[in-house]
């Protein structure tokens, strides 16, 4: 028991702690994770809100009200990049070689980015949360006993995809290229900015096996819970398949750590 805790516990939280103050003490961090999206959901919001109408829902509804859900899994995003872009910066410093060949656990590296990255996800989610009766949505109790799951989970799968694509890169770059091309298009074709009935043809299908779909849709269902349109059912599965996708990506970093490529 005490050997388990020497070479997985006592690291692990050392490792997780050690990314929360790294965050705090770089206030832009803090400043491009939230203004950002801010910005992008009131100007976006604004821009589309007169045109706007999703079939189905009460013509009061506004695309503030629709986009906000999709704004919370930003949030995330932007938090993954700038929490695993530090797996990079490790590197480059010797930090992350050190670690490799320090008598650990071979999950704490990968755990330790995993949980750093969905406690600052989370915090700042739910930080921004507070801006929900500007949208018009109101937080119960019940609103927010869903969405902490859902966002726990999104915030996790966010943070495997950003350590997936960090883990092999040898410059920030490089990561922040690939996170353009690959992370961004995935949440814009998530139904986070817009709608995608199956009219739509292959961007409904892209829709409907785009993992992100479902984290997108966990979040959305636990803040309209109560209208007529929302069920338990469809929020339980898409929770299921969210947390399936972070339990994928969380073991794709394992088998990447265990298994260095030489150089």
């Amino acid at each position: 028991m005490k050997k388990c805790t020497t070479l997985l516990w006592t690291p692990l939280l050392a490792l997780w702690w050690r990314d929360i103050i790294r965050f705090l003490r770089q206030r832009n961090r803090i400043i491009g994770a939230l203004a950002t999206p801010l910005v992008f959901w009131l100007l976006v919001g604004s821009g589309f809100g007169p045109s706007f109408y999703q079939k189905g829902s009460a013509a009061t509804e506004s695309y503030l009200v629709y986009f906000f859900p999709g704004i919370l899994l930003l949030i995330m995003l932007f938090t993954a990049i700038f929490s695993t872009i530090s797996v990079i910066e490790d590197r480059r410093e010797g930090f992350l070689q050190g670690a490799l060949v320090a008598p650990l656990s071979p999950v704490v590296i990968p755990l330790s980015k995993f949980l750093g990255g969905t406690t600052l996800a989370l915090l700042q989610a739910l930080f921004f949360c507070l801006l929900a009766p500007l949208a018009g949505i109101h937080l119960g109790a019940v609103q927010l006993l869903l969405l902490l799951p859902a966002l726990l989970l999104a915030g996790f799968s966010m943070t495997g995809l950003g350590f997936l694509v960090a883990w092999p890169m040898d410059s920030t770059q490089g990561f922040h290229a690939i996170m353009n091309i690959f992370l961004m298009p995935l949440w814009m074709m998530s139904g986070a900015l817009f709608p995608m009935p199956e009219g739509s043809g292959w961007l409904y299908l892209v829709g409907r096996f785009n993992p992100v779909s479902y984290c997108v849709s966990a979040i959305r269902d636990a803040l309209m819970m109560g209208r007529a349109a929302t069920s338990l059912t469809d929020y339980y599965i898409s929770l299921l398949i969210t947390a399936l996708f972070g339990a994928a990506t969380l073991a794709m970093s394992f088998y990447l750590v265990a298994h260095p490529k030489k150089k």
